[in-house]
């Protein structure tokens, strides 16, 4: 497991220093320090082997996060505690700067005396830790019995991330579905690579233990529900028409039931107070592509290029795109550019070496294009130009992966609301991961 945690400032100056293991030296501060953080060359990989000692390090702004170990453990885990105890001092503090963490070493401490025991993660959710660790990191003298009791049993019971006599006067629950769309395309429109990466990230704020229901259109649910229509449609589809989608692979939120999954395909929970990531998925198939790049680049010379690119949306007119911009690389010996777009703002800029085209919004079933004549100086070089890819990025209101919500039940029979006097909201959002095409 972990041997000790490491938090550094951008100098190597060690802020936080907490060794869990015996085999765990001082020098291995050092080793890391010399190797990775002051490394003449950018270390890339956020997995270090220094001296039979593995140090697994992420990055947030100017400060270093860095777990060490000599044992063979498992990487996916340091790294999911890694980025935990991220979010779990953004939700304490704030900003993870240098001014933060010596401000609040204190709290720091506490915390990772509660989350990690000797090297083994433990109770890592925020809104159980903030019951019996205070914003200030001073545990509170004025606390009853029954309190500590109270945060006794949700150290060591089963339901760990909420705690009992939670009360609003208004029963909301926020769900959003967060998608990222990853795309490789070829210059004849052929899809070379194409996933979909997504969150589903909800805010309860609901009274008392409630338990909440989530579904969502998943391939297998539907055809174990509707066997009989998909027979007779030939389709897998809902009552409502909307398509099945077939999800390759999900992970859950700890509150989730995993035995009522495995069973009835059915998500299951007692929800954490507060927002928390619900799970996240990973699709294949039939993706809704929401852009399509049609690139065309002639070379006129060997000092001229003129190039033309056309974008196309793929989605309901009725919807809106946002934040679209369209970075298309220019080769490195380029003298002057000039630009004609039909929509929106374009320029050149060269210390990317790209031509950076932006647009507000765009509705659905649209085209826009955009024209440009690169000047280029003479070389010597007699390599080719490798032509980059055309990236893009943009953020839509719908799931391209076809996921919809079917339903969101709420049941709480100890207090006296139903899921109808819940108030719930859900919205989608689509962006763009890596979304290339190449020309």
């Amino acid at each position: 497991m972990i041997g000790g945690l490491f938090i550094y400032n951008h100098k190597g100056e060690v802020l936080i220093s907490r060794v869990y293991r015996d085999d765990i030296g001082r020098n291995a501060v050092d080793a890391f320090r010399v190797n990775v953080i002051h490394a003449r060359q950018q270390v890339r990989s956020p997995v270090t082997n220094i001296a039979r000692t593995s140090f697994f390090h992420v990055k947030r702004s100017n400060i270093w996060l860095a777990a060490v170990t000599k044992q063979n453990v498992n990487a996916a885990m340091v790294f999911e505690f890694l980025y935990k105890m991220c979010d779990v001092m953004t939700a304490y503090f704030g900003k993870i700067s240098e001014e933060n963490i010596k401000n609040n070493f204190v709290l720091i401490y506490e915390l990772l005396d509660e989350i990690l025991d000797f090297g083994y993660p433990q109770n890592s959710e925020t809104g159980a830790l903030k019951t019996f660790i205070t914003q200030q990191g001073i545990k509170s003298q004025l606390q009853t019995k029954e309190e500590q009791s109270q945060i006794t049993s949700q150290v060591t019971g089963q339901i760990g991330w909420r705690r009992e006599g939670i009360k609003y006067r208004r029963n909301e629950l926020f769900l959003d579905v967060l998608e990222s769309v990853n795309l490789l395309m070829s210059p004849q429109g052929q899809v070379l690579s194409a996933h979909v990466s997504g969150r589903v990230v909800m805010k309860s704020y609901l009274s008392g233990m409630p338990e909440c229901k989530f579904g969502m259109n998943d391939k297998i649910v539907i055809e174990k529900q509707g066997k009989g229509t998909a027979d007779e449609t030939g389709k897998s589809e809902t009552g409502s028409g909307k398509q099945s989608i077939a999800i390759d692979d999900c992970t859950f939120h700890q509150c989730v039931r995993l035995s009522k999954f495995d069973s009835e395909r059915s998500i299951s929970f007692i929800p954490p107070d507060g927002e928390f990531e619900l799970m996240r998925y990973r699709t294949t198939k039939d993706i809704i592509l929401p852009f399509r790049v049609i690139p065309l680049v002639r070379e006129v010379g060997r000092t001229k290029l003129e190039v033309k690119v056309v974008i196309k949306s793929n989605f309901k007119p009725s919807l809106l795109a946002q934040k679209i911009e369209v970075r298309i690389p220019t080769p490195l010996n380029t003298s002057g550019v000039q630009v004609i777009c039909m929509k929106g703002k374009a320029k050149y800029k060269a210390s990317e070496n790209a031509i950076v085209w932006k647009i507000k919004r765009m509705a659905g079933m649209k085209e826009s294009q955009i024209s440009a004549e690169i000047e280029l100086l003479p070389t010597n070089d007699k390599k080719k130009w490798a032509r980059p890819p055309i990236s893009m990025n943009f953020e839509v209101p719908f799931a391209p992966s076809g996921l919809k919500v079917r339903y969101l039940k709420v049941f709480e029979p100890k207090l006296n609301y139903s899921d109808h006097d819940v108030i719930k909201w859900v919205r989608y959002i689509g962006r763009s991961g890596i979304y290339e095409t190449r020309c």
